[in-house]
């Protein structure tokens, strides 16, 4: 529960966020690959989720299949795992940690091989 105050939105101390969201530098990062993915020809389309246990954002070839890649940021999971998970388009867990960039990684180097093609 928040109470808004002067213009801002404050949260009561101990109470959990209602969803859980990506920050500006992590969608950032996030935008940064899907746009550079688009522009090699891999991806035409995303979507993204917020939950109260998970943020997602699911990269698709065409708008119409099950997404080609999925990231997924689970904070309960982050003095485990990590909480970043990146599944592939058959929902395999591809990687998983505690940086984002070290789970885009695998994105990465395929991006690498579609410019090089």
């Amino acid at each position: 529960m928040s109470v808004p105050l002067g213009g801002m939105v404050l949260s009561f101390p101990g109470a959990r966020p209602s969803q859980v969201g990506f920050t500006r530098e992590e969608l950032t990062r996030i935008l940064d690959l899907y746009g550079r993915m688009v522009a090699a020809g891999e991806w035409r389309d995303y979507a993204m989720d917020f939950g109260r246990d998970a943020a997602s954002f699911a990269a698709f070839r065409r708008a119409a299949e099950r997404p080609q890649a999925l990231v997924e940021k689970r904070p309960a999971l982050r003095n485990k795992q990590g909480m970043w998970t990146l599944f592939g388009e058959h929902g395999q867990v591809l990687k998983r940690g505690h940086e984002l960039a070290g789970v885009l990684a695998p994105l990465e180097r395929r991006l690498v091989k579609a410019i090089d093609d």
